[in-house]
């Protein structure tokens, strides 16, 4: 499918990072990541997983937006985020594995095709620390979570919850807070896959440090219901108008908006006011610097440069790779060292007080993002690439096939014979790598999870 995308390049000048920077020259076996023992589950719930437009029907909330919001901003405030430099470190992927369109390759080289994909570049990797009182400290953001979520609690419920046990003093401590998405995002692990069944997939988080459970394992109907609650509202609203909260699925990998009345499960977190917060700066060279997370960035994306095939700045997984190796071959902006980005990466950039109800794109006004007429022509922004594969043949008939994206605009999708901003923008979805939206005239636009393919 063809996307925009945006590069990144590391700011080595400030991080002096050199050595914590890994380009993987090894064949797949030495690159085969060591998967995590799942936690036991009840057989007896576990079933396949049902067709996916069987989601759960849309329902209508109990918080207007506004009372949401207001509720999420007083819990900032009680916070106090503030941005300061190297405050916002970004943990690697750990995907460490090397993909073409359909297969498990050798490492690429320079100049051959995939070759700057995720698993080129092991930046910070994933580390913690096991605390043996109920808390995990993750050595690498700095940030200390709850080990075992409980049980699961509605958005609203969360919020009196974290009162209770702050005056309580949880596990020793009377500073927890619900994390945003973006510190919650801190712990996925792309090593994780799904497939059929919660007995054949692995999570998106290390469970040899964190407690989780498939959906199934709760006597969900569907075993990837097993989402995780963030404190960061949506300004505006999906499915039915409704209030949204976004959650992260450790089960299948992916950031969506949901119901605020769903249930969910909960890792509280303290420490690290920082974690999360942007300190872009505008070097007047098309670039922007990212001093929170020592990250230097394109001002604009592909559409502005007028990348592909089409002239439009729009690109498939592999186009995309391939086009940062010619202009790391131009020395692009001064730089020879761009990849695209990692999926952390990427969405350390989105904005969540942005949306379609202020109509613009999920991210600082810092950037610009080219503006796109969507498959239900409707004025739009459009998805973004990342260098990350999504292994999931439960969603994508087709292995290694489908490529995580970041959403900057609506994540417009069919639900229940309605089309609707499904997700909300800063959702984090994926899409088959190859193939054009030409191939899947309407209504079958849709992905195996209601969304739009692009």
């Amino acid at each position: 499918m063809k996307k925009f995308f945006i590069f990144s390049l590391l700011l080595l000048s400030l991080t002096g990072c050199t050595d914590n920077i890994t380009e993987i020259v090894a064949t797949e076996e030495e690159t085969t990541p060591i998967k995590n023992e799942l936690l036991p589950y009840n057989k007896e719930h576990e079933q396949p997983m049902p067709m996916p437009h069987l989601a759960p029907p849309m329902m209508k909330s109990t918080l207007t937006v506004d009372e949401a919001n207001s509720i999420e901003q007083q819990l900032l405030h009680d916070v106090g985020y503030a941005a300061k430099q190297n405050g916002y470190p970004i943990v690697d992927t750990n995907q460490t594995l090397f993909y073409s369109n359909n297969a498990i390759i050798e490492s690429p080289q320079k100049d051959e095709p995939f070759y700057g994909q995720d698993a080129t570049y092991i930046i910070n990797p994933p580390s913690y620390t096991n605390n043996n009182d109920g808390t995990i400290t993750d050595n690498i953001t700095g940030l200390m979570w709850q080990q075992d979520p409980g049980e699961k609690m509605t958005w609203p419920e969360a919020v009196e919850n974290l009162k209770k046990i702050n005056e309580e003093g949880f596990l020793g401590y009377s500073d927890w807070r619900i994390p945003s998405i973006k510190e919650l995002y801190s712990l996925v692990d792309f090593s994780g896959f799904t497939r059929k069944s919660s007995s054949t997939s692995v999570p998106y988080i290390d469970t040899n440090y964190f407690v989780f459970n498939y959906g199934d394992y709760a006597g969900e109907p569907r075993f990837i219901d097993s989402q995780i609650l963030s404190s960061t509202i949506y300004n505006s609203t999906t499915m039915a108008n409704n209030t949204t909260v976004f959650g992260y699925n450790f089960a299948d990998g992916r950031i969506k908006g949901y119901e605020i009345d769903k249930k969910f499960y909960c890792y509280y977190v303290r420490e690290n006011t920082s974690y999360g917060q942007n300190l872009f700066i505008d070097n007047g060279d098309e670039t922007i610097t990212d001093e929170a997370t020592n990250l230097m960035w394109t001002k604009n994306d592909s559409g502005f440069y007028k990348a592909g095939t089409l002239k439009d700045g729009t690109l498939n997984w592999e186009e995309a790779l391939n086009w940062v190796q010619e202009m790391n071959a131009q020395n692009f902006l001064g730089y020879s060292d761009w990849r695209l980005p990692n999926i952390k990466e990427l969405h350390s950039i989105v904005d969540y007080t942005k949306s379609p109800k202020t109509i613009t794109p999920a991210i600082s006004e810092d950037f610009t993002c080219t503006p796109i007429i969507n498959a239900f022509n409707q004025d739009d922004f459009g998805y973004y690439w990342s260098s990350t594969t999504h292994d999931d043949t439960a969603a994508s008939p087709v292995e290694y096939n489908a490529a995580s994206y970041m959403v900057f605009g609506s994540a417009m999708g069919s639900m229940h014979n309605e089309i609707v901003d499904a997700h909300g923008s800063g959702s984090q979805k994926s899409d088959p790598k190859t193939g054009s939206r030409e191939n899947y005239p309407a209504p079958d636009i849709m992905a195996p999870q209601g969304d739009e393919q692009r």
